[in-house]
């Protein structure tokens, strides 16, 4: 059958149809029966006074590299949703939906199936609907086999029940949850160190790790809404910072007042794809605190006299969790000192 002049330009209508098919088989799980047509509607129910949406949007970066080079898709769907389930609960927000955006040079059905297949299971184990997306199909803006993803989401909270951070105050304590390791920052560097600089391939086994590099590279970064929404039932954060791009030393004074800055600690283990990256990398102390997350990825703030209340919540749960630092008066030097 002869090509359309659309298909000879390089965009297949069949193609992004069929990839819309298996969406949609995928999201009726959910019972979600509108994929496809130019919307999506989400209605608000419960009774909480005055509420307030709280929305992100975000993408995976260049860890999508590492899912081109090993041909595994479906993980990168569970980081874009937990990445950004994570943004908003540092507000005390509740996810109520989320919707995705793919773009690719061609679009493989079966590849856009898988990647989006981990989205769903993202927001299966967040507890929100996918409720809508687009897939696009642009020749020539990407490589062959790659593609673009990004999402948004939207949550929910009551406004006297919004974590802001505002009340933080000197004396305060900071609790660090952990991370799955690079999450999804840090990967230019960690690739110019590990494929670049090491020469290593993705299936390349490094003595001190336990999987081999690609396998590392791609552990799903994690969701923390589970232990903070038990610590947010007994109201006892006064602030929360994800640890995304900027690492430890930026991301904290995001929810910092003026008048306060942090002491960091070291007393939590740091994983050993860390180490290998900093060892191998070169990289200097104030960089890694920069780049990486160096094994934290969830930052609490409580007062001191709910640390027993909250280790007793976290360890109730399973949930492991380090005393990493302090809040004390901003000098006017680093708002992040790291002892």
């Amino acid at each position: 059958m002869k090509k359309s002049a659309y298909e000879q330009a390089g965009v297949s209508i069949d193609r992004g149809n069929q990839a819309v098919a298996r969406i949609k088989s995928m999201v009726q799980r959910m019972g979600v029966q509108e994929i496809g047509k130019f919307g999506g509607f989400f209605p608000l129910q419960g009774n909480l006074k005055n509420p307030v949406l709280v929305s992100s949007a975000d993408g995976v970066g260049s860890k999508l590299k590492i899912a081109f080079l090993t041909g595994v898709h479906h993980t990168v769907g569970r980081d874009l949703v937990n990445h950004c389930v994570n943004d908003i609960l540092v507000y005390g927000a509740r996810p109520l939906f989320f919707l995705d955006y793919l773009a690719s040079g061609k679009v493989i059905p079966e590849t856009v199936g898988k990647v989006v297949s981990g989205v769903l299971d993202g927001c299966l184990d967040n507890e929100m609907i996918l409720l809508g997306g687009e897939t696009a199909e642009m020749p020539g803006f990407y490589q062959e086999g790659e593609y673009d993803i990004a999402g948004f989401i939207v949550g929910i909270v009551g406004k006297e029940k919004v974590v802001d951070g505002k009340n933080i105050r000197k004396g305060d304590l900071l609790i660090g949850l952990p991370s799955n390791g690079l999450h999804t920052n840090g990967y230019s560097l960690a690739r110019h160190i590990i494929f670049d600089k090491l020469k290593l391939k993705v299936g390349s086994r490094v003595s001190v790790l336990a999987a081999p590099v690609g396998e590392e590279l791609l552990r799903v970064h994690r969701s923390y809404l589970k232990p903070v929404n038990a610590l947010l039932a007994s109201r006892l954060l006064k602030g929360m910072a994800h640890i995304t791009g900027g690492g430890l030393l930026e991301n904290i004074p995001r929810i910092l007042p003026e008048a306060t800055a942090v002491v960091l600690e070291k007393t939590w283990p740091v994983p050993p794809l860390f180490s290998f990256l900093i060892q191998a990398g070169n990289v200097s102390e104030q960089e890694r605190y920069r780049v990486f997350n160096m094994g934290i990825g969830m930052v609490l703030v409580i007062e001191s006299r709910h640390l027993s209340q909250a280790e007793a919540i976290l360890h109730e749960m399973g949930e492991a969790f380090y005393l990493i630092g302090q809040v004390t008066d901003n000098k006017g030097k680093e708002r992040v000192r790291i002892k």
